[in-house]
């Protein structure tokens, strides 16, 4: 037996470091690193970080402020899955930005879920917006409330709601899926301003075609960073905007190498996309 053991640790490949073949990808991640490292660096001393405007975020005020106007009640749906989808829990995150909003102006916010825990995190986020703004002697948590687990059943209770309330303004942040175009439908026959954000690439054009503004996939988690203005959150998507730069320039560079290469196999390009493609671990 000890002689077996022998054998097979003497024939067992020595182990390394490092994987052979896959140094672009430790140099891959030393770049992202160092670009989103940087524009933390960069955010908490202080250093302005500048991110492109969200049309759709920048409305949030128009639409409350019409529904103040028009003195009917603001509706915000953060989707229909638990707080273990990231699309809900930055649903949540936006609710809290809404609300303090509308605690600002004054007018009633109906937010229906259908998940206890997502009810939960909700009154809890519109608590905290309700005290920021001054004004937790105006929170109702019965406005926060329950429908149901399934789905269809949820989405009647809300176009029945919308009918009877005729919200001003219908906030969709989270995860959809075939009630998108139900509630957008709703909303529009009770003329709500409508903005919606998911990152459900299949109902993004009921959204696109049924809401005045819409946060398309990235836009919309990038929103909580966008709303907070917080220098970490920021300087994390900066970070994060540079490394995909950086990796369409090199897509693009490679894809150029690999056509002269193949239009020119004797030359010197051929060689060159020989090497990185051997160095991508490829043959």
């Amino acid at each position: 037996m000890i002689a077996f053991l022998a054998d097979a640790a003497a024939a067992a490949p020595d182990a390394g470091w490092f994987m052979p073949g896959k140094g672009v990808l430790l140099a891959a991640l030393a770049l992202v690193s160092a670009a989103v490292l940087g524009s933390l660096w960069q955010a908490r001393t202080g250093k302005p970080i500048r991110i492109r405007r969200i049309g759709g975020l920048d409305a949030v005020e128009e639409a409350v402020g019409r529904a103040t106007e028009m003195g009917r009640p603001v509706l915000y749906v953060p989707g229909i899955q638990d707080m273990d989808n990231i699309q809900t829990v930055a649903g949540v995150t936006i609710l809290g930005r809404v609300a303090k909003t509308v605690a600002e102006y004054d007018i009633e916010i109906e937010v229906p879920t259908t998940r206890s825990i997502v009810m939960t995190s909700a009154r809890e986020a519109v608590s905290a917006a309700y005290m920021s703004a001054g004004r937790s002697d105006s929170f109702n948590p019965d406005r926060i409330y329950y429908v149901s687990d399934e789905q269809f059943a949820f989405v009647a209770y809300a176009g029945g709601m919308m009918q009877r309330k005729r919200p001003a303004a219908c906030f969709y942040f989270g995860c959809f899926f075939a009630e998108s175009l139900i509630l957008a439908e709703n909303g529009n026959s009770v003329g709500a301003i409508q903005i919606a954000g998911t990152a459900e690439t299949s109902q993004l054009p009921f959204f696109v075609a049924s809401c005045d503004y819409t946060l398309i996939g990235e836009e919309f988690f990038a929103a909580s960073a966008y709303l907070s203005g917080e220098p970490d959150q920021l300087g994390t998507l900066r970070g994060q905007d540079i490394a995909k730069a950086i990796v369409w320039v090199l897509v693009i560079a490679a894809a150029a190498l690999g056509t002269a290469a193949a239009l020119l196999p004797g030359s010197a390009l051929a060689g060159v996309a020989g090497a990185v493609r051997a160095a991508m671990g490829g043959s």
